[in-house]
């Protein structure tokens, strides 16, 4: 029997070019990067797909994520990408992907993924791209051990942003915690925010904007000079590279962490029962909404493959409803299949306080807002969301004020769309 292969790919700080080796096989090469367990799920699953296929081989390569945000760009560029990978830029590689159309039961896949195929789509450019494989929505983590401690209400269904800023720090300054509350460095998580204050994100003409955010960005800057937000998390870095507070609020060190469904299975296995931690609703702000920001990563094939069909076959065979469910379940992802999601999923492995949290994370997901959805597709929001971290810590560490902030950011995007165009 044919040993599989699962190939453990370093980044190690180059760039250098994947180029698949020849073999007489139908040799698919499937670049992946984990949150968790994914590509080893993946790989698994696939074993079946090879029993079905003789002669096909697929080969799934881990990476860092760093090299799917960096290296396979470059690589698709160059015209010697892999087969098929696992990516989080949905809009913004569309140029490169396979359409499936020809391969697939196009009302299946209508009637299983719905919204989620859109954002695999850019201008006239509407097939069938991506299978969207982790769905994923931000939110908040709540240490509930502090609060009991503070002898503070939590804050309940419908509370804004303002009411969680003030009772985390009554249970901040009750229990000498570090930090009232943290957000990650990341576009991505102060947009369901910055939504929920107003934000729009698009002109009238469809073009990314920053239209509303100045509300948001001088809440948020506040927060971050007045100690209620974990400062460093946006001051201490750089450009628009990502931080997180994951390893402050498994410390103790944070009473409200603002982050997403993906944290659930490190806050699992991390916290134990160092405190009882839960996952709340996305706080509501003045303009109403009080939406999160959904995401995730989905598996997608490109058009320079010499194995289009085969490539397609494994994009399907992964999107069948009992392998959609299986590998959800092991993975401890939310699924974006409409089929799987309204059965339920019982998350393998997870402790009762993991499957509490996916499923409010789950049950959150109606009260995303239109315009997060619509802004998860763009085409442009890899390169607004960057904008978003270089501005804002910008006005936090005192180089700009909010407005000349808000301003340079809107210059940057506009540069940004014509370069693009």
């Amino acid at each position: 029997m044919r040993q599989k292969r699962f190939a453990m790919t370093a980044l190690a700080g180059t760039m250098a070019a994947f180029v698949a080796a020849p073999s007489v096989a139908q040799e698919i090469r499937f670049m992946c990067y984990s949150d968790g367990n994914e590509c080893e799920v993946y790989d698994d699953l696939l074993t079946r797909f090879e029993a079905e296929h003789e002669g096909v081989d697929v080969i799934v390569d881990v990476v860092p994520y760093q090299a799917i945000l960096e290296n396979l760009p470059v690589q698709l560029a160059a015209g010697t990408g892999p087969d098929l990978a696992k990516v989080t830029d949905l809009g913004g590689l569309n140029e490169y992907y396979l359409d499936l159309t020809p391969y697939i039961d196009t009302a299946y896949w209508d009637a299983s993924f719905g919204d989620t195929l859109d954002w695999y789509r850019v201008g006239d450019r509407q097939g069938y791209y991506g299978l969207h494989t982790q769905l994923t929505i931000t939110g908040p983590f709540v240490n509930a051990t502090l609060f009991e401690q503070a002898g503070v209400d939590m804050p309940g269904p419908g509370a804004t942003w303002e009411e969680w800023a003030e009772a985390t720090r009554a249970v901040a300054e009750a229990t000498e915690a570090d930090f009232p509350m943290a957000i990650d460095r990341s576009g991505h998580r102060v947009a369901g925010p910055a939504i929920s204050y107003g934000a729009q994100y698009f002109d009238d003409e469809g073009n990314g904007s920053f239209e509303g955010f100045m509300p948001f960005a001088e809440q948020f800057v506040e927060w971050n000079n007045d100690g209620t937000m974990a400062r460093d998390v946006w001051a201490s870095q750089g450009g628009a590279t990502y931080a997180d507070a994951a390893q402050e609020f498994i410390n103790g060190e944070v009473v409200f962490y603002y982050s997403g469904s993906w944290q659930v299975g490190r806050m699992d296995e991390q916290v134990g029962d160092f405190f009882d931690w839960r996952v709340v609703g996305s706080p509501c702000g003045p303009a109403g909404p009080c939406s999160g920001m959904p995401g995730g990563a989905g598996v997608v094939g490109f058009e320079q493959t010499e194995h289009p069909e085969i490539v397609a076959e494994i994009i399907d065979f992964l999107a069948q409803e009992d392998v959609y469910a299986e590998a959800t379940a092991r993975t401890r992802n939310l699924p974006a299949h409409l089929g799987v999601a309204s059965a339920g999923v019982e998350f393998e492995g997870a402790s009762p306080a993991a499957q509490a949290a996916l499923n409010a994370f789950a049950s959150d997901l109606s009260n995303v807002s239109p315009i997060a959805f619509r802004y998860q597709g763009y085409a442009g929001n890899r390169a607004m969301f960057g904008i978003t971290v270089e501005r804002l810590s910008q006005a936090i560490v005192g180089e700009l004020t909010v407005e000349e902030a808000m301003e340079r950011a809107a210059e940057d995007l506009s540069a940004a769309l014509a370069e693009s165009n």
